[in-house]
Parts: structure tokens; C-alpha cells; sequence
């Protein structure tokens, strides 16, 4: 379906599932989004990032905000734990996965060791910071080919893009095409925090109630900004459409 412009799919998490085993045995190389009502917001003024979105292979319902705006057509997946359903998936079935993107290589190391450590079997092949971005897509084409060369060096089944919404899915957009052996490219935000232990998730059962938002307003006051975006500028945009 259709939300302010913006492709949503209307997968539950096992036919979401399906489609990514599709995917790796497929010959080219698929973007999975998880727009949520910020992205979507965003998406509303910025013309090229909604033309990402909508090139996306698979569009994943992230956000309870969007899913009550599908009006039960759409089943909620957050991001991160669709992330370690592929890893999951990813450890049984022999494919190899790349961490791209984070605030610091410590992150990124004790993502890899959690990852091994939930999932045993499961090969993560390398990790990098990434490119240095300028605004808000980034274009420092040097940079971008050190990054590109790193992952092909190492030929990873899937690309985890962990650069914040906007940044990772342009990348992912702009760049797949040279990375031959990613078969599934996947923005996954701020889901590097959470598996280190960098950053606490919220317990289930606010998830569950379509709490995450408090607690991380309560947590990061400085994410107020975005809560109001998602909160309050995201059903404003619906009701106005």
C-alpha cells in the first residue's frame, strides 16, 4: 500500500522472511527499507529520497505509527529484529554478512562478537565505519571507493548500512550496483547500538504497546526533535493529505 507517497509492503514477518530467502539465491542484488513515520516525514520533502524508498525490493512496515495508518493491513517488524531474523536465517543457511557504518569500530566489534555469540555458524566477514558523508547524502567519491573495495574484498552474501535514515538507503541506492557479491543490502539505522549494548532497547512490553518512542525520549532527551516528527508532524501530513 501506499502511505504519503511512500510503497509499504504488506508482509507479515514470515512472507517477509520468504521473500529474503528469494533474494539469496536470486542473481542481483536486493534493497530492503524499513520506513518508519520519520522517514516517511522526511520522504514528504525530499523527492529523491522517496524515489529510494520506492525502488526498495522489500518495504517493511517499521513503526507503530505506520501500521495504525495502515488501518490493518500492515504488521509492524522493527528493523533490528528483522535484522536477526536474517542472521538467524543467514547462520543456517551458510551466508556471510558485512557491517557497514557506526559512531566507532568498538561498536562495531562487539556487534560482530553478539552476533556470533546469538547466532554460532554465522560468518561475519568484516566490518568498517564507512564514508565520511557531506549533508546529507555525501559524496566524497574517494572515500566511497575505499569503503567499496574493503567489501568486495571479502565478497559478503549481505550488507547491514547502519549510516541513519536517508544517508543508508541513498548509499545503499547509489552503490549496490558495484558490490556484486551482495545479494541483500538492508538499512538498519541505530540496530549496531542496541546489539552491542551500546544503547538499552526498550523491554518487550513497551514495544509490544508501541512505547519505544518514550523510552527513548526518556533516555535521549535530544531526540525530542524526532519524536515530534514521528509524534505529532507524521498523523498531522496523514489527516492533511
Amino acid at each position: 500500500m501506499n502511505i504519503l507517497g511512500v510503497r509499504i509492503d504488506e508482509n507479515d514477518l514470515v512472507s517477509a522472511l520468504r521473500e529474503v530467502r528469494g533474494f539469496l539465491t536470486g542473481r542481483q542484488g536486493k534493497m530492503i527499507f524499513t520506513p518508519n513515520p520519520e522517514m516517511l516525514v522526511d520522504a514528504r520533502k525530499d523527492e529523491y529520497f522517496k524515489k529510494v524508498l520506492n525502488s526498495g525490493d522489500l518495504n517493511i512496515c517499521d513503526g507503530r505509527g505506520v501500521e495504525l495508518a495502515g488501518q490493518g493491513r500492515l504488521r509492524r517488524i522493527a528493523g533490528v529484529d528483522f535484522m536477526m531474523e536474517i542472521c538467524a536465517l543467514s547462520a543456517q543457511d551458510s551466508q556471510s554478512v558485512y557491517l557497514l557504518g557506526s559512531k566507532s569500530d568498538k561498536i562495531l566489534a562487539k556487534t560482530k562478537a553478539e552476533l556470533k555469540t546469538r547466532f554460532p555458524g554465522l560468518s561475519v566477514v568484516g566490518y568498517d565505519r564507512g564514508p565520511v558523508f557531506k549533508n546529507n547524502i555525501g559524496r566524497l567519491k574517494d572515500d566511497f571507493a575505499k569503503t567499496i573495495n574493503k567489501i568486495n574484498m571479502v565478497r559478503p552474501n549481505i550488507l547491514f548500512v547502519a549510516f541513519g535514515h536517508g544517508k543508508q538507503e541513498k548509499w545503499i541506492y547509489q552503490n549496490l550496483a558495484g558490490l556484486p557479491s551482495v545479494k541483500i543490502a538492508m538499512g538498519v539505522g541505530g540496530a549496531f547500538d542496541y546489539v552491542s549494548g551500546h544503547v538499552r532497547r526498550a523491554p518487550a512490553w513497551m514495544r509490544r504497546m508501541g512505547l519505544e518512542w518514550l523510552f527513548r525520549l526518556i533516555l535521549q532527551p535530544w531526540r525530542i526533535g524526532r519524536i515530534f516528527k514521528a509524534g505529532v508532524i507524521f498523523p498531522f501530513y496523514l489527516k492533511t493529505k
